[in-house]
């Protein structure tokens, strides 16, 4: 620690009926004293005081002041905070008589988290699910977010690791005392250590789920020219977010969209129609939309009912498609548009769909919607079909899962070191494994190696965590 004391504006900045400060730092009781001109109030018990600047005896506000004498607070250092009205006036006074307090500074993002974690409060998957906590924006996110806060992935690695050092403390035992006849020691253990490394490739072979959750699943809407795709992205966002008009190659990139889907977080992606492209510019659409499209986690395909299908989008079905009959208003009465399949072959360009989408032709694994944005018709079985394909991408499943992309490549990295650990012919080689195993564990909790990651990871908070 710097011996410097942190002061921020913890709430949202701008107008409202409170607003918190906190500090942290050796300095933090005199900064009380000085700002209330009374002793400290009693440990974590909020405290009516009037707030002054000492530097011109100016009365800023009645505040409720608090006080965390360390280490029993969030960073484990001397911490206070004061609820103030959230005026921006009473706000500028605030800062501008902390800052002139010797000793006090303002924070950088993440720096009372930061302090946590270096004090022992913390360690770098808790820090981490409190920034997760605050960006949440659907409950599946909170929920995953509040249980990673409360230890349950540390948890989970901790336990590994110490079930790694176990073992590789068993390994050194046999190489110190060689004249114990006990047998090959690597074989010995290597019932223990083929089941620990099948847990952490389990656990690491999760389709992303965590990281999913943390980001949005992306759900690519593609189609023809004029399909609807805009129509149906306007409609599901319930706002006009992509412009819609009869001309064809109106959307020239990729348009997202953010949405809460029955609490989990979807990232819908609006896209160029695809053709033979007319010009450079609309090229470079049609060809972000086939990337977008092959990186997407699900493909809302979209076949209006009024033309015939096109090879284009039938050669992006796969598993991942949702195929959609849009336009459904514009079929013939006689042939309703609710439950109607839409099957091709996405290698049989050949391969139509009826223009009243009467007829099977073809395509398994697929499903399959009739829907109008003009009338609403189908909309709301769409949005039940997405919300069963996203939540079984994000399914709950017993542990929790990894979160972030430096969790993977640490347990990918441990993951090859338990492989090369069960292959070792002498057991100081498997020792040596193990140790980079749990060492790679560790790094993901924060236990050893990570200083050169910190400012990176606390970056990512908001000024006042």
């Amino acid at each position: 620690m710097s011996g410097e004391t942190l002061f921020a504006l913890a709430s949202a900045p701008g107008r409202a009926a409170i607003a918190v400060w906190r500090l942290s730092g050796p300095d933090v009781a005199e900064a009380i004293r000085a700002l209330t001109g009374r002793a400290l109030p009693a440990p974590r018990r909020a405290s009516l005081r009037r707030l002054t600047d000492p530097f011109t005896g100016i009365a800023i506000d009645q505040a409720l002041v608090l006080w965390f004498p360390g280490p029993g607070s969030f960073t484990g250092e001397d911490s206070a905070e004061l609820h103030s009205h959230g005026g921006r006036a009473v706000a500028e006074a605030i800062a501008a008589a902390l800052g002139r307090l010797p000793g006090l500074r303002p924070a950088e993002p993440g720096e009372f988290s930061r302090r946590a974690f270096l004090n022992g409060r913390l360690d770098l998957t808790e820090a981490e699910a409190i920034a997760d906590l605050a960006a949440a924006e659907t409950e599946a996110q909170r929920r995953q977010a509040l249980a990673q806060a409360g230890g349950a992935l540390s948890a989970l690695y901790d336990g590994w690791r110490a079930d790694l050092i176990r073992l590789r403390a068993h390994l050194e035992a046999d190489i110190e005392f060689p004249d114990e006849d006990i047998g090959d020691p690597v074989v010995k253990l290597s019932g223990q250590l083929c089941a620990l490394r099948s847990a952490v490739a389990a656990h690491l072979a999760d389709a992303r789920r965590g990281e999913r959750l943390r980001d949005g699943v992306t759900i690519a809407v593609v189609g023809a020219p004029n399909a609807g795709k805009s129509s149906i992205v306007n409609c599901l966002a319930r706002r006009d977010v992509a412009i819609v008009s009869p001309e064809a190659g109106t959307t020239r990139d990729a348009i997202e969209v953010h949405l809460d889907l029955c609490g989990y977080p979807v990232i819908l992606v609006d896209t160029a129609g695809l053709r033979d492209a007319s010009g450079s510019i609309e090229a470079e659409g049609i060809a972000r939309a086939r990337a977008r499209a092959g990186t997407a986690d699900l493909v809302l395909a979209l076949f209006a009912t009024d033309v015939e299908p096109d090879a284009e989008t039938l050669a992006l079905l796969d598993d991942r498609a949702i195929t959609v009959a849009s336009k459904a208003d514009l079929a013939v009465a006689e042939e309703p548009p609710h439950a109607v399949p839409v099957r091709a072959r996405a290698h049989d360009a050949r391969v139509g769909l009826s223009r009243t989408y009467g007829e099977k032709v073809g395509m398994t694994g697929c499903s399959q919607i009739a829907i109008s944005a003009k009338t609403g018709a189908g909309i709301d079985t769409l949005l039940q079909t997405l919300a069963v394909r996203v939540a079984e991408l994000l399914a709950d499943r017993e542990t929790p899962p990894p979160t972030r992309a430096r969790h993977r490549e640490a347990l990918a990295r441990c993951l090859a070191a338990l492989d090369t650990a069960g292959s070792a012919q002498l057991p100081e080689l498997a020792a040596e494994d193990l140790r980079s195993a749990a060492d790679e564990l560790g790094r993901i909790t924060g236990r050893i190696d990570i200083e050169d990651m910190l400012d990176a990871i606390f970056l990512d908070f908001c000024i006042g965590k």
